[in-house]
């Protein structure tokens, strides 16, 4: 579908030579199932606005989600689409994926791995990487500072082959 599909986002130019996404072996231990704990109070002052070619999103922190002593926050995107959004960083960033951080959940786009009213599904080996890692015409609301995790999760998508020779990307760490 990259190389095919009207919505890829990769450019035109990229796509004749577009072989395949690239991913970590899977790892069942970077599976888990965690608690939705609501986010209190203040949930406006701490919210994101993004702006998009479609207009703009609000992405509104309304839980946090603790597994192995971390903790990440989960947004609502409010406009848009809508829909549970979940980015964040780790220590593969700008080496082997994407210098901006990587998502596990975007439900507008149908990155739905499974949720009930309190516990969510983090399966970091669904974990890919934003539009914009493909070309800069994308525009894509990036991991906040707080959804930073403070190890290598060697899971999931990495960057494009063409854009890491040798494993690296061109991206330096922490781009995006």
């Amino acid at each position: 579908m990259f190389r095919t599909h009207p919505q890829s986002p990769l450019p035109e130019e990229r796509k004749a030579t577009f072989r395949a996404l690239r991913y970590f072996p899977y790892n069942q231990a970077l599976r888990f199932r965690a608690q939705a704990v609501p986010v209190d109070g203040e949930k406006e002052a701490r919210a994101l606005p993004v702006d998009l070619p479609e207009g703009k999103a609000i992405l509104l922190p309304f839980a946090h989600v603790r597994f192995s002593g971390m903790k990440l926050t989960l947004y609502w995107i409010q406009g848009y689409g809508g829909g549970l959004f979940l980015p964040f960083k780790d220590r593969t960033n700008g080496t082997e994926t994407y210098g901006g951080g990587r998502y596990l959940y975007d439900t507008i786009k149908g990155a739905d791995l499974g949720a009930s009213p309190d516990a969510i599904l983090l399966d970091f080996n669904f974990a890919y990487n934003p539009s914009c890692a493909y070309s800069p015409q994308w525009t894509c609301p990036l991991a906040p500072a707080e959804n930073t995790l403070p190890l290598r999760i060697e899971a999931g998508e990495l960057a494009l082959e063409e854009e890491a020779p040798s494993g690296r990307p061109a991206l330096p760490p922490g781009a995006g």
